[in-house]
């Protein structure tokens, strides 16, 4: 839409008009489709007018609100360095503020318009404005020379026309020149001829001349111009009578047009001229030469040969520099006095497509926010093109795939660059916008220009770790205060948007263990406050959130499991033999008669550790008799090695090293007192004896296998080798007093941590619920009530 305001001022005064009710169908329609009409304003100043002074109120004339002028950065934009027109920020005068030459910034007598982008800012528009510069009549025609001399002969007849030189005046319209007059006299007059937009005047001989009466003719021609006042040029004209040649070389016609394309190769004959003289001999062999008095340029660009009349390019002919050449040109006979003949030819240049379209960036936004909506403009350019026709139509588009397009605006070759879809930061951060104008001329010609675009960003990412839950394994006994490991959470953002703190989730429904962990809010070091124990606790939960520092902040949690690996920190705990008052300490009753082979008792213990930390192996450290006792180093199995003889003491003691496999091994040791008596003696307490013991000794067996089993693959084969070894010897039953038991390991047992009875629960094959570790009791010995009455509450099992 547009709406045009056109204002004119004189050198003192100031003129305004406005079509108020075609304004007012704008403002409505500009209510209806909500956006904003951008007007044309229209102003006339004339030229020479003093620096400063003011051509109008632009930002009135706009609409705009003066007050927000400076903040806007209210401007004239200009390609030129030196402006011929500024703006007041202050109060939106439009003013000059540079000598304004009409004749030099406009050749010839059309319009002289100039127009100005007009700025402002935030949000972004651009307005144009049209200055036309009115003529003054500041120049006086002149002549190219002072003085010109006509050779004429005597006998040439009344109504010979001979070409003055033709005045020139640079100012335009009415200041142009007039009309031009000669000195009052008998023999001449003057006769002007329009050509185009040029007045051309010739002296017209009306009587013929008489060199014996007089023989030479001062005249005076002046040119006149229509300004006023009026101002004028004079030319002093020399007529020299001349007794001879009575014939002029003759043209076809005065005026040639033809019609050249600009850039032809230098030295190409573009036309030829041909005049012909009746005189014979030298008075008619003819020469031709161009104008003395034509512009420069056409001597620079074009040559004529003066025998054959041929004219050929001399330089480089632009039609954006020049599109139509007028040439003057003489053609002499050779005569002593020569007579000459006249024509004008019009070069017309065609235009070619030989300049690429210039793309012009008015305002860029090198910054755009990665939350932008699609349609937010970054740019404004204008493409133009010095080509006329279909070499200056031009096309503009974007040639690289990004999320960019061109807007065309109101007036043709004006774009805004705006995004046309979602903008991610994290996907691409820069883009290169490639701009590409091509004019519609054969061949086309393109130009290109590239956007640099930075990406800025938003906090639009969560911190996210590389895993959801995180497993992490302890060794049991850290040092307390120490770290022992740590989180690590990246986002995807820039800046403090991407710097990220943690902290542990804590409320009412967590542990205790929550208490006595910390963590490092910068780099998710996590530190514990207490040293944990395999033995107590096995593994823990908690939560982390990681919060990055952007506005407003987002936040993820993780959820952490810890498993506590065991350490060897547990000694044997001794469970049989046991004296009354708690110590490692056994008796055991061995008939005399036994055979070799014989199951004098077995050793039990346990250890808390679990692998290779709780698998015990047994030793004898001291016995009183090598030969006669022997001890199996897994099962803590103890077995005569032959029978008894007469010369052998009634009295054993043996001390058994129990040791664990830790790297750093701990042990206990128990000590068995074995007595041999009569058989008689020993059979009740045996057979009781013996009949718990089997039963024991097949449970424990079979919880041995489920325990060591879930410690791994390995235990598991290593505890069925040796239960295959133990089973595969051959023992001796021979006794008719006792039934020997075959113990095949240690202590299979299941351990349960009371913390309210400060009290270990052991549940095992043949143990009651209530047996129990006593603190402040033997470091390696375990109360237990009385396994005989166990045993008889129990029935036996098959």
């Amino acid at each position: 839409m547009y709406a045009f305001c056109w204002i004119t001022m004189g050198r003192h005064t100031k003129m305004r008009t406005m079509d108020c009710s075609w304004l007012a169908f704008q403002l409505a329609l500009l209510l209806l489709v909500g956006k904003q009409a951008l007007a044309q304003i229209k102003y006339s100043v004339p030229e020479e007018v003093e620096e400063g002074t003011v051509v109008g109120n632009v930002a009135k004339d706009l609409g705009l609100d003066i007050t927000s002028l400076t903040n806007r950065r209210f401007r004239v934009v200009s390609g030129s360095k030196d402006a011929i027109f500024e703006v007041n920020q202050n109060n939106g005068a439009l003013y000059v503020h540079k000598h304004i030459d009409r004749e030099e910034l406009c050749q010839g007598s059309g319009a002289c318009l100039m127009e100005l982008k007009i700025l402002v800012e935030n949000p972004l528009e651009i307005h144009y404005v049209v200055v036309e510069i009115t003529d003054v009549n500041d120049h006086s025609p002149s002549f190219p020379e002072r003085e010109q001399t006509f050779d004429i002969a005597e006998h040439t007849l009344p109504g010979r026309r001979f070409q003055l030189h033709t005045a020139r005046d640079p100012d335009a319209g009415i200041n142009s020149i007039r009309t031009y007059t000669l000195t009052s006299n008998e023999h001449f007059e003057l006769d002007i001829r329009e050509s185009d937009e040029e007045k051309i005047p010739f002296l017209v001989l009306k009587k013929s001349l008489d060199r014996e009466q007089k023989d030479k003719h001062t005249l005076l021609v002046t040119a006149v111009d229509g300004g006023k006042p009026q101002r004028s040029g004079a030319l002093n004209v020399s007529v020299v009578v001349l007794d001879s040649n009575d014939n002029r070389p003759m043209f076809s016609q005065e005026i040639y047009q033809i019609s050249v394309r600009e850039n032809v190769p230098v030295g190409t004959s573009i036309f030829r001229l041909n005049a012909t003289d009746p005189d014979e001999g030298t008075n008619g062999e003819i020469e031709y030469s161009l104008g003395k008095t034509l512009r420069r340029k056409i001597y620079e660009n074009f040559e004529l040969d003066k025998l054959t009349g041929e004219i050929r390019i001399k330089g480089v002919v632009d039609y954006e520099e020049n599109d139509v050449y007028k040439l003057d040109v003489e053609a002499s006979d050779k005569a002593t006095l020569p007579l000459t003949g006249e024509c004008r030819v019009t070069i017309k240049i065609i235009d070619v497509n030989d300049n690429p379209p210039e793309i012009e960036v008015t305002s860029l936004s090198n910054t755009v926010s990665e939350d932008s909506k699609p349609g937010t403009i970054i740019s404004l350019i204008s493409v133009t093109d010095k080509d006329s026709g279909m070499n200056g139509k031009i096309i503009s588009s974007i040639t690289s795939d990004v999320p960019f397009e061109l807007k065309p605006s109101y007036k043709e070759n004006i774009y805004s660059v705006v995004t046309k879809g979602f903008l991610n930061r994290e996907e691409v951060s820069h883009y290169y916008i490639t701009i590409k104008a091509t004019d519609c001329g054969e061949p086309p010609l393109s130009t290109y220009k590239t956007l640099n675009i930075q990406i800025s960003d938003v906090n639009d990412n969560r911190p996210c770790f590389y895993q959801n839950p995180l497993q992490f394994y302890l060794v049991e006994n850290n040092v307390a205060g120490g770290s022992i490991f740590s989180v690590s959470a990246t986002d995807k953002d820039l800046d403090d948007n991407a710097v990220i703190s943690y902290h542990i989730v804590r409320d009412g429904s967590q542990t205790d263990i929550m208490s006595f962990l910390n963590i490092n809010s910068e780099n998710g070091q996590i530190s514990a406050l207490k040293s944990f124990d395999f033995e107590t606790i096995k593994t823990f939960q908690f939560q982390v959130v990681a919060t990055d520092s952007g506005t407003p902040s987002l936040s993820s949690n993780v959820t952490v499991n810890v498993f506590i690996l065991d350490q060897n920190d547990n000694a044997p705990v001794i469970l049989y033999p046991l004296s009354s008052n708690g110590s490692a300490e056994g008796v055991e009753e061995i008939p005399r008669n036994v055979n070799a082979g014989h199951l004098v008792t077995k050793v039990r213990a346990y250890d808390a550790d679990i692998g290779y930390n709780g698998w015990l192996l047994f030793s004898l450290q001291e016995v009183t008799d090598h030969s006669l006792f022997g001890l199996e180093r897994y099962t803590g199995q103890i077995r005569t090695l032959r029978s008894f003889t007469e010369t052998d003491e009634a009295e054993h003691k043996l001390l058994i090293l129990v040791k664990d496999n830790g790297n750093v091994s701990l042990s206990a040791t128990a000590t068995v007192i074995a007595k041999v008596v009569e058989p008689k003696e020993a059979f009740a307490a045996s057979d009781v004896k013996s009949a718990a013991t089997v039963e024991e000794g097949n449970d424990v067996t079979f919880y041995l296998m489920i325990t060591l089993g879930s410690v791994s693959v390995l235990f598991i084969i290593s505890i069925i080798v040796l239960i295959a070894m133990q089973c595969s010897k051959s023992t001796d039953y021979t006794s008719k007093y006792l039934q020997e038991t075959n113990y095949d390991g240690t202590l299979c047992h299941s351990i349960q941590y009371r913390s309210g009875d400060k009290r270990y629960m052991l549940v095992g094959p043949r143990m009651s619920i209530g047996s129990t570790i006593v603190p402040g009791s033997h470091a390696n010995t375990l109360v237990l009530p009385d396994r005989r009455s166990a045993t008889s509450e129990q029935p036996e099992q098959m």
